[in-house]
């Protein structure tokens, strides 16, 4: 079949000759005349073929056209992600191939200009049409979105189709990584529904639930990394047109609250005052038709309040809005064992009036009802719960709150029979948060489970028997919080509270900016004995752009590949950048080369042998480094050698506090180049990635001694396990990382990360 062996052939990477049309580069607006003909590489199944190249950008719409008089085109393309596409006749009947693509990501792009039969030669012109990311007239869509935008497109025959059916327009929405967005789409004409791909999401939504009984769709969302999203603006049902609205908001601008028809005007109410009401004929109605009557709030800045709507008569739905686009919103309280009642629990995020809209979850809805709003934790007086009973503890909270609860008989029970609450927040991957569990009554004992992985717990904080985590979110989603007591059947008051954590003082005391003081070195070209080296000089320089790209590397830093690294001029580097790196800053020495061993009488070398790295002009021996390390007075001190034999270094440098090793091999034993990685070695690769912010296990825009342990050992575990390693004198093992962070403890801080 042919379609199975073009892209057989893209896939298996085919070995293409040096041909005057192959491997050119394409462009946007350019077009090119080839031919093809005898010598051209071919596929497999004998066509003749050249090869093109593109660089693309992820959302960005091309068309690729080629034509000929000669030859019946056809047209393959391939590239990151996965991408390949193919292309005959651009029509019936048409001899010409064609080919309409909107790009998945950005990256390098391969097109191959061939023919549909074997052996067909002859002149050819291949075109690349710019597509727009934008909408080119007003019944388009599709293109860039950025927050704070609304843009309109319209769902048409001729767009591109889900494979259930319906049309859909696609737009592109970039952000960085903990951005959190709200997206809507709206039409009066078709029941939107919105879907988000990229990045690890996938979400959809038919009907927004804060809009009452509406057809609009709402999302929201956070980028759990930089780049790209695909916003996808379609309809519910299959075949549906029309126009529509789509917009994108930051989440913290606040959403949007149906506006009701006119009716009675608000009604004041206050901090401890418990009101009764009833929807019905006459009054306001949102849009959807629902009943409303609404009441004003004076409010302050951070005073939590707890707003209770209930009713016997009709499902109570809440809505509070206020300042600076405040909104939210709450159907069934979460704490009322399954009840119909609403109830909201927040902090009030600046002085002023709020708006508190006490309605229905149907439209058409009425009945009598109670309002009540109290400081959160205090009691409502009169407030009916389920089987007049006390509603339990237990809810949703927001980084910011303090509330009061109690353990008491009727509340569930651990399997070892400690009384428990439970609480839900949101969190951020990288989001630093304090809990703390108080209590007079009882010892008090927390628990943190996050969205997935394993719980965490503590007893005693450090003030007694009141409980206490500090943490760092490894992810978005609900975290769950369980206030329980160390004993089990203990009982009575406490405070639970959730805060925005605070970095160690240790961490805060890294400074962020230019401070980390650097000699990187590598040689590939030996003269003399040494064989050469592949990579080794490159990975030097990868590694300074890195740090210069992060903005940590100061000017003072000095690089030396090849022929500059001398045994004179490593010296002098080291020396003169060691002397400018301070307390508070960062030093680094790099190697990426040769490492050799030989005799020493030296007792401290307790297998008879010193360990040298191998320079251009000579070697430079561990105790030579060793005392260049004696002269650095710096915050914290990084050795990093990719070399045969390098652990051997670590006994004569890792000698007193602040010095941290990492070293690709034990010390009787080599390492390998990692070509797979277009590396000197496996260390300079992963540690350049790690610094890269791939080692920031937790998110947090710090890259710490413990993170960077982790990350290097679990790359070696997955890439290095089976590479094998020798002795000098032939023994085989298998290439093993040795680390040594003698006194830098695991929250030390390697570097900060741009954005820290």
């Amino acid at each position: 079949m042919k379609t199975s062996t073009l892209l057989a052939a893209l896939a298996l990477g085919l070995t293409m000759p040096a041909v005057a049309d192959a491997q050119q580069v394409l462009r946007p607006g350019m077009t090119l005349s080839g031919q093809l003909s005898p010598g051209d590489a071919r596929l497999n199944s004998g066509e003749f073929m050249d090869v093109y190249e593109l660089d693309g950008r992820s959302g960005e719409r091309m068309t690729v056209l080629m034509t000929s008089g000669a030859v019946d085109s056809y047209l393959m393309m391939d590239g990151p992600g996965g991408f390949s596409d193919e292309n005959d006749d651009a029509e019936s009947g048409d001899l010409d191939a064609r080919l309409d693509v909107r790009l998945p990501v950005s990256g390098r792009y391969r097109i191959v200009a061939t023919s549909f039969a074997p052996g067909e030669t002859g002149a050819y012109q291949i075109a690349v049409l710019d597509g727009s990311r934008s909408p080119v007239d007003g019944n388009a869509g599709g293109g860039w979105i950025e927050p704070g935008q609304t843009v309109s497109g319209t769902l048409a025959p001729g767009d591109e189709r889900l494979d259930s059916g319906e049309f859909h327009d696609d737009w592109i929405l970039r952000g960085r990584r903990g951005d959190r967005v709200v997206v809507r789409l709206s039409s009066s004409d078709f029941d939107p529904y919105l879907m988000v791909r990229g990045l690890g999401l996938s979400e959809d939504n038919d009907d927004d639930p804060s809009q009452r009984g509406g057809l609009n769709s709402r999302l929201e969302f956070t980028f759990p990394e930089s780049g790209e999203v695909v916003l996808s603006a379609t309809s519910f049902e299959a075949g549906e047109t029309g126009r529509y609205s789509l917009s994108v908001t930051r989440a913290d601008a606040g959403a949007s609250r149906p506006d009701p028809t006119p009716g009675a005007a608000a009604r004041a109410i206050a901090v401890g005052e418990q009101v009764r009401g009833r929807l019905g004929a006459g009054d306001a109605q949102l849009r959807s038709g629902e009943y409303v009557n609404t009441f004003t709030l004076r409010g302050r800045a951070g005073e939590r309040v707890e707003i209770a709507l209930t009713s016997d008569q009709f499902d109570p739905f809440l809505m509070l809005s206020g300042p600076g686009g405040f909104s939210t919103f709450n159907d069934d309280d979460p704490t009322g064992n399954g009840g119909l009642n609403s109830r909201l629990i927040t902090t009030l995020p600046a002085d002023g009036a709020y708006e508190i809209t006490a309605t229905s979850y149907a439209p058409g809805e009425s009945g009598d009802y109670r309002l009540s709003v109290s400081r959160a934790g205090a009691e409502v007086a009169d407030t009916p719960t389920r089987g007049d009973q006390a509603a339990p503890s237990g809810g949703r909270l927001s980084i910011g709150d303090t509330i009061s609860g109690s353990l008491a008989p009727g509340d569930a029970r651990l399997d070892s029979g400690e009384f428990t609450d439970s609480y839900t927040f949101i969190g951020r991957r990288g989001q630093r948060v304090a809990i703390d569990a108080v209590s007079d009554d009882f010892d008090t004992y927390l628990m943190l489970s996050p969205p997935t992985g394993d719980q965490l717990d503590n007893d005693d904080g450090p003030d007694g028997t009141n409980a206490r985590l500090t943490e760092v979110l490894t992810e978005d989603g609900e975290y769950t919080i369980q206030v329980t007591s160390f004993a089990p059947g203990e009982t009575g008051r406490y405070t639970l509270s959730v805060t925005q954590g605070q970095e160690s003082e240790r961490q805060r005391t890294v400074q962020a900016g230019q401070r980390v003081f650097a000699v990187m070195v590598g040689v590939s070209d030996y003269p003399g004995d040494h064989n050469d080296l592949p990579f080794t000089d490159e990975d030097t320089i990868k590694l300074e752009e890195e740090l210069a790209r992060q903005g940590v590397l100061n000017p003072a830093s000095i690089v030396l590949t090849n022929a500059q690294a001398t045994r004179a001029s490593v010296t002098a580097a080291f020396r003169e950048v060691a002397a400018q790196a301070g307390p508070d800053d960062l030093f680094i020495f790099f190697f990426s080369g040769h490492g050799v061993q030989e005799d020493s009488d030296d007792p401290a070398e307790l297998d008879g042998r010193r360990e040298l790295l191998s320079l251009h002009d000579g070697d430079l021996s561990d105790d030579e480094l060793a005392a260049l390390f004696e002269t650095v007075d710096a915050r914290l001190s990084l050795l990093v050698i990719d070399a045969c034999y390098s652990g051997g270094f670590a006994r004569d440098i890792i000698t007193r506090p602040g010095i941290m090793g990492v070293f690709s091999s034990e010390e009787d034993l080599t390492s390998a180049v990692a070509d797979k990685f277009q590396a000197g070695g496996y260390l300079s690769h992963f540690l350049r990635t790690g610094l890269e912010g791939a080692a920031d296990e937790n998110g947090d825009n710090l890259v710490t001694a413990g993170e960077l342990s982790t990350w290097l050992r679990e790359q070696f575990r997955v890439e290095v396990a089976d590479v094998q390693a020798e002795t000098a004198d032939g023994q085989r093992n298998y290439q093993n990382l040795v680390i040594d962070r003698g006194g830098v403890q695991v929250d030390d801080v390697i570097i900060r990360l741009a954005g820290a």
